[in-house]
This record gives structure tokens, C-alpha cells and sequence, in this order.
């Protein structure tokens, strides 16, 4: 695949939001930003603090079925149970994620040339990624609920997707899995209706993961410009079809089960939520108003990313 040169960004290239930044240039300021702020959650955060009665594990207005006739309905123990298990889904979502995240970093730098500082943050990268999937993995024991898989349909499609994907259609896939979730957990750390336990897992990964959306923003709007037009377009499609999963993965069927709800009712009132579908959309607005700047969503990708309810 044909991509941008330093000396490329020098002369000016540049796509609709200005010049493109110099990848040497953009690296070396991640790993000066990692050096300084990067954390060993194992040892930062109090594993062992009982958690504190009537606090939820996830701010109310950002569960799933707030708002809702159901939700009315639940007592405010059930709803804090819920809170529990949707954090808990939603860590296990997370460590997915960023499996097929760290798998698609190393196909990135593969033929590149270690001793970049393009290599050395995406090394870097990766090293977060696995002490965040630790770190989700352990609040889910510590939470004392089950890890909720995604089902086995979207864990063959990731399969396939992170062996097919474009090199611009993983960043795009990168930035959704992302960018939505980090919305969610800027509100999350600093509300102290939230278990403090889950405020500092959050804070953890805002600070490290805003590195990370950086760096594949920077890198995707290199791609856009630079990459054969088949692999932009390919592009456009795969991550409108990605979109659609990871709306629907976004919530687990399985914790309105654990939590005594009927599945049925819960995912049909779900679906019906005016309040989800704008918690959702806001999530994914910065996101999907950056894509539309520089090109990804045009044509079917377009549509595709519209039914998955992200899209307005």
C-alpha cells in the first residue's frame, strides 16, 4: 500500500482538514506523552476497597434501559445490579476489542522500519492495550459477575475482519471501538454517584486512550489520501458493516437475564429508547463528523452506518 512520507507532509499534502502532520513528528510527542503519563493500574487503583452501598458501577443515564417503561418499573437496587453487570459486559466488550486492536497494530507495522518512532508508539500502544485488557478482566472478577462474550457470529466476524481489513479501515475501526466508549467514561470518572473502583479504571484509560485516538486519527487521514481508491472504498464499506456490529454488541443480552429481567422485553424496549439512540449518537458524533470530513462516509458505507443507529 502507497503511504505518506515525511517529506510528503512537508510539501503539503493536505486533505480537508488541513495539512497532514509529519508521522515522525506526531509519534515522538506520543512517547514523550507516554513516558509521562502512562499507569500500572495493578498498582494504582485499591483492588481490595469494598465497594460502596448505593453507588452504581456506571453512570444511571448511560444504562442501557434508562428511561424506559422497565426501567420505571425496577427498584433502585435492580437498576444499580444492572449497572453492575453492564459494566461488567461492557469491560468484556472492551477486552475483545482491543484483541482485534493489537492484532491489527502489528499487521500496521509489519514492513515498516522498527527504529521509527511510528513503530515505537505503536509498540507502545500495544503495550497499554494489554494492561487495559488486564485491567477489564480484573474488575470484572472483582465485580464478582461473568464475563459476557460477544456472541459467536460477531466473534467470527472479527475474526475475518481483522484478516481482511485495509490498513484505513482498521484506524476507522480503531477510532469507532474507541472514540464511543471514551465519551462514555469521560462522564463516568469524575461522578461520584460512581463505585470509585470503576472512576479510576476509567480515568486510566481516557488518559491513555486519548494517545491512542490520536495517533489513528493522524494515521487514517494519511490513509484516506494516499490509499488506492478500491481500498478507500473497501474502507467505507467494511467500517460501515463494523458500525453495525458494534452497535449491536454494545449491549449483551445476557445481563438482563442475570439480573432477573425478561431478555425479550428488556432488548425490545431497548430498541424503542429514544434516550439510548441519543446517548449513542452523541457518543459517536465527534467521531462520525471527523469521518465525514475526510471521506469515509460516503455511499453504502453511509447508509450502513445510518441502520446502525449511530448515524443520525
Amino acid at each position: 500500500m502507497t503511504t505518506l512520507t515525511d517529506a510528503d507532509a512537508l510539501d503539503g499534502m493536505r486533505d480537508a482538514l488541513g495539512l497532514l502532520k509529519d508521522r515522525e513528528q506526531v509519534a515522538r510527542r506520543l512517547l514523550e506523552a507516554s513516558a509521562r503519563h502512562s499507569f500500572d493500574p495493578d498498582k494504582e487503583l485499591d483492588w481490595d476497597a469494598p465497594f460502596e452501598e448505593g453507588k452504581w458501577f456506571w453512570p444511571p443515564e448511560l444504562v442501557s434501559l434508562y428511561g424506559t417503561p422497565l426501567w420505571k418499573r425496577m427498584s433502585e437496587e435492580q437498576r444499580i445490579l444492572l449497572s453492575r453487570h453492564e459494566a461488567a459486559a461492557l469491560a468484556s466488550l472492551g477486552i475483545w476489542f482491543e484483541l482485534i486492536l493489537m492484532q491489527l497494530l502489528v499487521r500496521h507495522i509489519y514492513d515498516k522500519a522498527a527504529t521509527s518512532a511510528h513503530v515505537r508508539y505503536a509498540l507502545t500502544e500495544i503495550e497499554d492495550e494489554c494492561r487495559h485488557s488486564k485491567m477489564f478482566a480484573r474488575v470484572i472478577s472483582r465485580g464478582d459477575t461473568p464475563w459476557y462474550p460477544v456472541s459467536r457470529i460477531h466473534h467470527n466476524l472479527g475474526r475475518l475482519f481483522k484478516t481482511i481489513s485495509t490498513t484505513p479501515g482498521s484506524f476507522t475501526a480503531t477510532l469507532l471501538g474507541e472514540e464511543v466508549l471514551d465519551w462514555m467514561q469521560r462522564l463516568t470518572f469524575p461522578d461520584e454517584r460512581v463505585q470509585p473502583l470503576i472512576r479510576g479504571v476509567t480515568r486510566i484509560h481516557v488518559v491513555e486512550e486519548s494517545r491512542h485516538v490520536r495517533y489513528a486519527r493522524e494515521e487514517l487521514r494519511r490513509q484516506m489520501v494516499t490509499a488506492p481508491r478500491w481500498s478507500q472504498e473497501f474502507t467505507r464499506l467494511t467500517s460501515g458493516e463494523f458500525a453495525r456490529v458494534f452497535s449491536v454488541a454494545f449491549v449483551n443480552p445476557g445481563v438482563y437475564t442475570n439480573v432477573g429481567l425478561d431478555k425479550r422485553e428488556a432488548m425490545a424496549q431497548v430498541k424503542a429508547s429514544a434516550h439510548r439512540r441519543e446517548v449513542m449518537q452523541t457518543g459517536a458524533k465527534r467521531l462520525t463528523d471527523f469521518l465525514d470530513d475526510i471521506g469515509v462516509l460516503r455511499g453504502v458505507g453511509r447508509r450502513l452506518w445510518k441502520s446502525s443507529g449511530l448515524l443520525a
